[in-house]
């Protein structure tokens, strides 16, 4: 396999048709309908508070990180691997989007997982995600998921 690397999605690119269709194909193949961002993906990335980091291997994208600040005191990441598990891509861009997050002083980063998927609630642990609360029926009436956070301060260095 290739080296990857990380690039930061740019709203002027002449690349954004290009790897916004790519990562929706993956968040299709990824996720079931009704946890797919698919329908809205193209609108949320639109949005000034919100960014994209995502890893290539040449010219495919191997996975992607969307992460937004609806304040000055919350984030929100959403970090998928796809093909390429177990190279350490999620890891990276799961911290790019935390110093991303850091950098516009954003106290807390959130997320939420399924606790049954056991390599994303280890990678988030690792980073120092601790678990908040089960949120009963997120994903739909018997899937639950757990919503976890991150709390920065200046001095946290994951």
């Amino acid at each position: 396999m290739g080296k990857w690397e990380l690039i930061e999605l740019q709203r002027c690119s002449g690349d954004w048709g290009r790897v916004v269709d790519e990562i929706l194909r993956i968040e299709k193949r990824v996720f079931p309908k009704h946890e797919s961002l698919a329908r809205s993906f193209d609108g949320e990335l639109r949005k000034r508070n919100c960014n994209l980091v995502y890893a290539q291997i040449g010219d495919e994208i191997a996975g992607y990180a969307m992460y937004s600040w609806p304040s000055s005191l919350c984030a929100t990441i959403k970090n998928s691997q796809e093909i390429y598990q177990g190279q350490g891509m999620g890891e990276a861009l799961a911290r790019y989007a935390i110093e991303k997050c850091r950098m516009r002083n954003i106290h807390r980063v959130s997320l939420h997982v399924d606790p049954t998927r056991l390599p994303a609630m280890n990678l988030y642990k690792k980073l120092g995600f601790e678990v908040d609360t089960l949120v009963q029926g997120y994903y739909s009436s018997n899937r639950d998921a757990y919503r976890m956070y991150l709390d920065l301060t200046s001095a946290d260095s994951i």
